[in-house]
């Protein structure tokens, strides 16, 4: 949360113009970023109609939660009230969306979403919103999970007539999800006052605040449920836009000769895949002809086997981009591209066929296989030469075909424990947007530790693991890898050596061997823990705690990093290969490897000085010492 007290207290500092000085400074310790102005406009014009609303109806002693960050994510509620029931007694929470909107239309595709003039593209309508925010944290917070009654959701816009909104009732509302205009005071204080007593809500708020929070649905483990029976994850915001907008672009499609293309960006976490397996689930029920597809093989085969259990028809859903070099022109409805940073030039490899060797764009072939491609993707995750995905690739060869090309931004963060502090940290720890290092603060989302010795870092692990969480070793590709098990092998061989601590990288292949999963499954069966993973394998996955080994091939010297090409281990780099692309694609090797974690991440250098470095950023107040970890 950025602030919490109670409503009269919320009043004076209004009254005395410290409140938006205070939201925007508390911000910038949380999000380690100034707030946009837009975002310092709303604090300002908004929180003061929902106070003096609050004032009137008499609740000056709720507690009011400014700013409330859903669980595990970066997503952000406006205001959580938090009081005692009027009726039972029992803790009572309302979720509170504030919109400035004095005129909004329903989009004419799709009720779900509106149209402002303000904005180039469609949006959420609120009453869908802040029923998303509700029916998310029923299913994060344990607290209202045992007492779904208590919670309720409002959008209040403050600064719009009915007249000018009417159209967006056409959604349905109920106790989570519902909407009050400037011209329904009344009955928006009556809804306040049915909901929230005269009396003080600090308590509730605490218990809001102590609940044990759910650890995030991991995407393997609800796939087949997903896929087959019913939609287990609940779309926030953009995700939902996004989700939406590729719906409407069907239903289009389905109604006459139209085609579109949609690209989905975000950085890690910001929830890509989930809204690739909430359509994929959707379009599957519905009978649509709709495909998956990665450029990843661990990605793949992961969800062949997981959400494909039992039933092929399923396993078949998951293709690889270079699976639609013969395809038939709009013969699926909708082809999902997952991971489409990872685009090629061409699919062309060496066991391509020579009359399919045309030197036609991937892309295009992509584009042209669907109805409604969508392409889903994270520009810093490319770390292989070659690797071409970027939405400008993606628009010029959609303009090329004289194509609709919408473009939809994530900005939320699911991942890193939903600390979009600590993505930032990351970007500007690599340099990987012009920044630079700096010190870590805790938000209170993500722990983040080093490493003395990479035996110190797997202990850690242990430890947690110990305590009912996951966690995985990963390292920058600087040993060589034994691909090839012999007969006279009882282990997988321990390539990974740093002084007396040895240990194996992932198994290499499809295969089991010695009780260590294959590769594409490192990254979710627990007898992964063990092996070191690298970037190809941990690449689009997840897991508790995460353990980081940054190699030789990336240091630490004197006031800047240093690439060392010859450190690299990875066969996908030659002598044809530029030095400035391997630069940034180890940068973003790393950047990928320290952005798995959910929980925490515990990192280690094999280099002095670079562990120094870290040591000095991520414990700032602690000199050399780091902390001794239990």
């Amino acid at each position: 949360m950025l602030f919490r007290e109670s409503a009269a207290s919320v009043a004076a500092r209004i009254l005395e113009g410290s409140l938006a000085l205070h939201l925007t400074e508390n911000f910038r310790h949380l999000h380690g970023r100034t707030p946009a102005q837009a975002e310092i406009r709303s604090w300002e014009r908004s929180l003061p109609a929902l106070v003096n609303a609050l004032t009137e109806a008499g609740l000056d002693d709720i507690e009011v939660v400014i700013e409330y960050s859903l669980p595990l994510t970066s997503k952000r509620a406006d205001a959580v009230l938090a009081g005692v029931h009027p009726t039972t007694g029992q803790p009572s929470y309302v979720v509170v969306e504030l919109k400035q909107w004095s005129e909004a239309h329903p989009d004419e595709e799709d009720p779900l979403l509106c149209r402002l003039d303000a904005y180039p593209q469609p949006v959420l309508n609120p009453i869908e919103q802040v029923r998303g925010y509700c029916e998310y944290l029923l299913s994060f917070n344990a607290a209202l999970e045992r007492m779904p009654g208590s919670l309720a959701g409002v959008a209040f816009l403050h600064n719009a007539t009915e007249s000018r909104i009417t159209g967006l009732r056409s959604v349905r509302e109920d106790q989570y999800g519902r909407m009050y205009t400037a011209d329904q005071r009344g009955a928006f204080l009556d809804f306040l006052r049915s909901r929230l007593a005269a009396k003080p809500g600090a308590e509730a708020a605490d218990v809001l605040r102590d609940a044990k929070i759910r650890p995030s649905r991991q995407l393997m483990a609800v796939a087949a449920a997903e896929i087959r029976d019913r939609e287990q994850f609940v779309l926030l915001a953009e995700q939902r836009v996004a989700y939406e907008m590729v719906m409407s672009a069907v239903r289009k499609a389905k109604r006459g000769n139209h085609k579109k293309v949609i690209v989905v960006t975000g950085g890690p976490g910001s929830g890509k895949s989930v809204i690739a397996m909430s359509l994929l689930g959707e379009l599957y029920r519905r009978g649509e002809t709709a495909l998956h597809a990665t450029g990843s093989a661990s990605f793949t085969k992961t969800m062949r086997k997981v959400a494909g259990h039992k039933k092929r028809e399923v396993q078949q859903l998951f293709k690889y981009f270079n699976s639609f070099m013969d395809a038939e022109p709009n013969d699926l409805d909708v082809l999902i591209c997952d991971e489409a940073h990872r685009l090629r030039k061409t699919s062309a490899n060496r066991y391509t066929k020579a009359e399919l060797r045309t030197g036609r764009p991937q892309v295009s072939e992509l584009i042209d296989a669907a109805r409604v491609p969508v392409f889903l993707l994270d520009q810093h995750q490319v770390v292989r030469p070659g690797e071409m995905g970027t939405k400008e690739e993606i628009q010029r060869a959609a303009a090329t075909e004289g194509l609709d090309c919408t473009v939809i931004e994530l900005d939320g963060q699911f991942r890193c424990g939903g600390s979009d502090a600590y993505e930032k940290w990351v970007i500007d720890l690599l340099g990987l947007e012009g920044g630079t290092p700096g010190p870590w603060e805790p938000d209170g989302k993500l722990e983040l530790r080093t490493a003395e010795s990479p035996q110190e870092l797997e202990d850690f692990l242990v430890s947690k693991r110990a305590e009912g969480f996951g966690a995985r070793m990963s390292a920058g590709y600087c040993w060589k890898w034994t691909t090839k098990v012999t007969p006279e092998m009882t282990a997988l061989p321990t390539d990974v050596v740093i002084g007396d601590w040895a240990r194996p990288w992932n198994v290499y292949g499809d295969r089991s061997v010695f009780g260590a999963p294959p590769a594409p499954l490192w990254a979710t069966e627990p007898e992964g823990f063990g092996q070191v993973g690298c970037v190809y394998t941990a690449q689009g996955f997840e897991y508790d705690w995460s353990g980081v080994i940054i190699g030789p091939d990336l240091v630490w010297r004197t006031d800047h990093w240093v690439v060392d090409r010859s450190a690299s281990k990875d066969p996908i780099f030659t002598k044809a290969t530029p030095e400035s692309e391997i630069n940034r694609l180890i940068r973003n090797t790393y950047k990928v490897l320290l952005t798995r974690g959910m929980v925490g991440t515990i990192v280690y250098s094999t280099d002095p000085e670079t562990r120094e470095k870290l040591r000095s950023l991520v414990h700032p107040s602690s000199g050399v010492e780091a902390p001794a970890l239990v």
